[in-house]
């Protein structure tokens, strides 16, 4: 079995788990050290912000997106409808007060989460 010729045949091998685990765990070029107490605050603050994010996630995955999904659905649907209707028959949609429409549209999406 040949070498490879890649740069990464010149890199040593770790040949026990002792040797792994007495590398250093920070970059090589970093020339700071961090308390453990300030790791422990990186870590907390690492910590609040995933779950802020997670948060978030879960507030535009379960209320944002079917609201917003049913609401444009249903203008879809009705204006759909009324190109239906006036192509099937001779009869003209006319939506006279367009935001009573909207807000109608709105409360009746709302009402039936």
């Amino acid at each position: 079995m040949s070498e490879p010729s890649s740069s990464y045949a010149n890199i040593p091998r770790a040949s026990t788990l002792d040797e792994v685990d007495s590398l250093p765990s920070s970059s090589a070029g970093s020339t700071t050290s961090i308390s453990p107490s300030e790791e422990e605050e990186i870590s907390d603050a690492e910590r609040e912000w995933r779950e802020s994010l997670q948060q978030l996630e879960l507030l535009l995955t379960m209320v944002l997106v079917p609201y917003l999904g049913k609401y444009f659905g249903r203008k879809c649907a009705y204006w759909g409808w009324g190109r239906f209707m006036e192509w099937k028959y001779p009869v003209s949609v006319d939506i006279t007060n367009s935001a009573a429409f909207k807000g109608v549209g709105a409360i009746e999406a709302a009402a039936s989460l």
